[in-house]
């Protein structure tokens, strides 16, 4: 099995390539976005020496059916998968803005709730709660997109009063977000999962609001295994969660969390191989579609081609 890693392609009216963590993304003539997910993997900010094989393919096909299913609800930014790791979409002017919408009290929510906090992003949070308990509603808590470190916590009325989104704008986004979250919520339930938080991204292109990038993948959302949740809950225990969280717990079970000084441990074949298969169970227990693997004897050949062959057709 092959990892792809690294791409450097130069397909028909390429303008620019953008290398991130896990995704490279070519603009082509300013129009269209062609996103092609790697394998590598990321944890505590660090891009890990070794790809898991299929992860990218997961990753792309498990937004790829969740665009598809909420399409009625906003338009999206996808128009073509034509290779298992590849999504060529067009190319969007981002809303400088995060919408993350959380159902239940976890992660960053319960840190600053635990310190003491009960208002995150301009929103009040009841007292009384602890951590993992559903919200009585779910709550938007968006963040900046930032240009260099990280995104900030930012209230609704900041947004609209610094210009960052105009009033009516957001509202859209709002509107857009909770129902989104509705339809994820439901799509969970049905495989016996929790969808605990998320966070969506949306564009404009020609005066027109798109969903862009992934969504409902592990990498962008928390999921709880449903059965046991109360059972958990009640006795204090943590939840059972749909996640690379594995991954995080196998670095620092061997001393890495991406502190100065610390090396980063050495990921053999049959640790490769394990993270491997929990993604694909990750692909079928989110998605309820058995997973087929993709040839990847050529990876970055199979793409080249595929993409190619398909912008193309285009012109």
């Amino acid at each position: 099995m092959s990892a792809l890693t690294k791409t450097e392609f130069s397909f028909p009216g390429q303008k620019s390539l953008y290398v991130g963590k896990v995704r490279d993304v070519y603009n082509i003539n300013d129009d269209f976005l062609v996103m092609v997910v790697s394998d590598r993997i990321s944890a505590f900010d660090v891009v890990l020496p070794k790809g898991i094989p299929f992860k990218g393919q997961v990753l792309n096909q498990i937004a790829e059916k969740f665009l598809d299913a909420t399409a009625d609800i906003v338009p999206n930014w996808k128009i073509a998968v034509p290779d298992p790791n590849v999504t060529v979409g067009h190319l969007c002017e981002p809303f400088k803005v995060e919408m993350v919408i959380r159902g239940y009290l976890t992660g960053h929510a319960w840190r600053e709730y635990r310190d003491g906090k009960r208002t995150l992003c301009g929103v009040k949070m009841p007292d009384g709660m602890i951590e993992n308990q559903k919200f009585p509603e779910p709550i938007l808590t968006p963040t900046t997109k930032a240009n260099f470190g990280h995104d900030e916590d930012i209230a609704r009325e900041d947004i609209i009063s610094q210009g960052i989104v105009d009033k009516a704008e957001y509202e859209m986004l709002e509107d857009y977000t909770r129902k989104l979250f509705r339809r994820g919520t439901k799509m969970a339930a049905e495989m016996g999962l929790i969808l605990v938080d998320t966070k969506y991204e949306f564009g404009k292109k020609d005066g027109k609001i798109y969903l862009i990038d992934e969504i409902h993948t592990p990498d962008s959302s928390r999921y709880f295994y449903a059965d046991g949740y109360e059972e958990r809950q009640a006795a204090g225990d943590k939840q059972k969660q749909l996640s690379k969280e594995f991954v995080r717990q196998w670095l620092i079970q061997n001393n890495f969390q991406g502190l100065e000084g610390q090396t980063i441990p050495e990921m053999n074949e049959e640790f490769v191989d394990s993270v491997s298969d929990r993604y694909i169970e990750l692909f079928e227990k989110i998605t309820g579609d058995r997973f087929k693997k993709s040839d990847t004897a050529k990876i970055n050949a199979r793409i080249e081609t595929a993409v190619t062959e398909f912008l193309r057709a285009q012109v």
